[in-house]
């Protein structure tokens, strides 16, 4: 999971809620996939599944090597960078870029926002995920920082006069997941008694936040695995942006 900086593809019951709340995102972008398409981020690859085939042509950018089979999706090429910048790519020469669950690492989200805006062709679309902090249990040490609606959309503005923010909901069978998780997660927390989690350096949590994160997804799982085995990506749904949205998800016009 570190090696895709969280973006995990199905390997486990207990990760069910996880995988299914991340493609959604996918599954809500996929009809508005044209020409050439630039995804930051693509990490296992089961995201571009659903979207490199609406492509005409498809590159695939993510910090860490890839498990993509590129025989099995000939219009897809694989790039390993760190950004920003997006070196490389000419301006206007991307028709869509995909961005989910990416913001929330990169420490100059400005100049990452500022790069997406020259590589867009003009009328070139964004469509970004991050999660909404008011709903985010603990301090994420893998995360540089997480935003409220308002201040991502401060954020946006400075590089698209266009745009529309939305947030990604659960329903009543997610909640319950979140609310039983939420609560094993504070009885968790309160055996940090000295509030290390924002007191020590994020590089020092990183492997015991994911060792955690994985026994509570276990615990939960094994609490009530027929609440958890429920949850589909169908169970996430579109609707404005609020402060109880799980995640915001955004559209951008070049």
């Amino acid at each position: 999971m570190t090696e895709t900086a969280e973006r995990i593809a199905y390997r486990s019951a207990a990760d069910n809620y996880v995988f299914n709340r991340q493609l959604r995102a996918y599954e809500l972008t996929q009809d508005h996939i044209r020409g050439t398409v630039l995804e930051i981020g693509s990490g296992d690859g089961y995201g571009l599944k659903l979207l490199a085939p609406r492509a005409e042509k498809y590159i695939a950018l993510d910090k860490y090597e890839t498990s993509i089979d590129m025989d099995l999706h000939p219009n897809v090429d694989f790039v390993q960078a760190v950004v920003p910048p997006l070196t490389g790519i000419e301006d206007q020469q991307i028709d869509v870029v995909v961005c989910f669950q990416v913001i929330e690492h990169i420490k100059n989200d400005r100049l990452l926002l500022s790069e997406i805006k020259r590589v867009l062709r003009p009328g070139g679309r964004l469509y970004m995920t991050t999660p909404n902090i008011k709903m985010t249990l603990t301090r994420n040490p893998w995360h540089i920082r997480e935003y409220t609606p308002q201040a991502f959309k401060e954020l946006i503005s400075l590089s698209f006069e266009t745009f529309d923010l939305k947030g990604i909901y659960g329903d009543p069978l997610v909640m319950q997941y979140y609310n039983e998780h939420k609560a094993s997660v504070h009885k968790l927390m309160k055996y940090d008694i000295l509030n290390l989690q924002y007191r020590l350096p994020r590089w020092m949590l990183q492997i015991p936040f994911d060792i955690l994160d994985k026994m509570n997804r276990n615990k939960s799982h094994k609490a009530n695995p027929g609440l958890l085995d429920k949850i589909s990506s169908a169970n996430f749904n579109l609707e404005e942006v609020s402060d109880t949205c799980l995640d915001f998800y955004l559209m951008a016009q070049a």
